[in-house]
């Protein structure tokens, strides 16, 4: 896989195939055990999604070349990429009862910065209505991977850069879209 980094301009980035935003903290930082405040999100991504994942691979590998030094901290060596621990999860292992991450694999990535977030028209403009944004929405996702080496903790991360909405999906985390509570002028009176 080495060999496949040489020639790319930036290659830890990475523009995801489409994937499924989980834990979408994008439009306000979140602090997570007390750490800084950062806006965060899980990418569910398809595990039929070949493409997307050779990419990923790909610039973990890059991320780890470029942070050798980083990761050696004051050891003789470096350690293995294999014993590190990296962002690209398997979501049937480690989420087994979410039916959302079933056939999937998903990263967890952040940013101390707001990310970007656009729509799919052909010249994207910027989303601003937050609603339009949720756990459950299909979207790309601009990421870029680095090496890290904190209190003992030596691996791979994922930043968040920016992320494109594709379409709508079924909301993630049993809350429904008001949109779609008030769809129909039914009046349900039941009381009646």
């Amino acid at each position: 896989m080495a060999n496949n980094v040489k020639n790319i301009p930036n290659p830890t980035k990475v523009i995801t195939g489409e994937c499924r935003l989980s834990y979408a903290n994008l439009w306000e930082p979140k602090s997570i055990n007390g750490g800084a405040p950062k806006y965060s999100v899980s990418l569910i991504i398809p595990k039929s999604d070949k493409r997307t994942l050779d990419k990923i691979k790909v610039a973990i590998q890059a991320a780890y070349n470029e942070g050798e030094g980083k990761l050696k901290g004051n050891g003789k060596t470096v350690p293995a990429l294999a014993v590190l621990k990296t962002p690209l999860r398997d979501g049937d292992a480690e989420r087994p009862d979410d039916e959302a991450y079933a056939n999937s694999y998903f990263i967890n990535a952040n940013s101390g910065t707001a990310p970007g977030i656009v729509d799919n028209q052909q010249e994207p403009q910027p989303i601003s209505v937050r609603s339009e944004i949720y756990s459950g929405v299909y979207a790309r996702a601009s990421i870029n991977f680095y090496s890290f080496n904190s209190n003992g903790n030596r691996g791979i991360a994922c930043g968040l850069n920016n992320i494109q909405k594709l379409r709508d999906g079924d909301p993630l985390g049993g809350k429904s879209r008001a949109e779609d509570d008030f769809a129909t002028s039914e009046d349900d009176d039941f009381l009646s």
